[in-house]
C-alpha cells in the first residue's frame, strides 16, 4: 500500500441489492486492499454521479482482504481495468 495519504483503486466489482442500493468494490492493483462503496440508485441518477474506472481515496480507509481467492480475483480484475481504462473513464 501506498506510503502517501491516498492510494489508487480499481473497480473490481458493481452488483445490486434489493434494496435498490448500488455496490461499488474498489481495490488495489495488488487486490491487498478494498473499499466498497453502497449507494442509492436513486441518489445517484439525481445527483448524475457517476462510476469511474479507479478512483483515489485515503489510505486510512481501506479495509485488507482477507480471502486469498478473493485477493488473486481482485487482482486480476483490477489489472485488466486499468489496462483497459483511465482512471477517469466512465464505466
Amino acid at each position: 500500500m501506498s506510503d502517501d495519504d491516498t492510494t489508487r483503486l480499481w473497480l473490481v466489482e458493481r452488483s445490486y441489492d434489493d434494496r435498490d442500493l448500488i455496490i461499488l468494490i474498489y481495490a488495489t492493483p495488488d487486490g491487498e486492499y478494498e473499499l466498497r462503496k453502497e449507494l442509492a440508485a436513486a441518489v445517484m441518477h439525481q445527483r448524475r454521479m457517476t462510476v469511474t474506472a479507479a478512483i483515489d481515496a485515503p489510505t486510512e480507509n481501506l479495509e485488507p482482504v482477507a480471502d486469498d481467492d478473493l485477493r488473486e480475483r481482485y487482482a486480476a480484475e483490477a489489472t485488466k481495468m486499468a489496462d483497459s481504462h483511465d482512471a477517469e473513464d466512465e464505466v
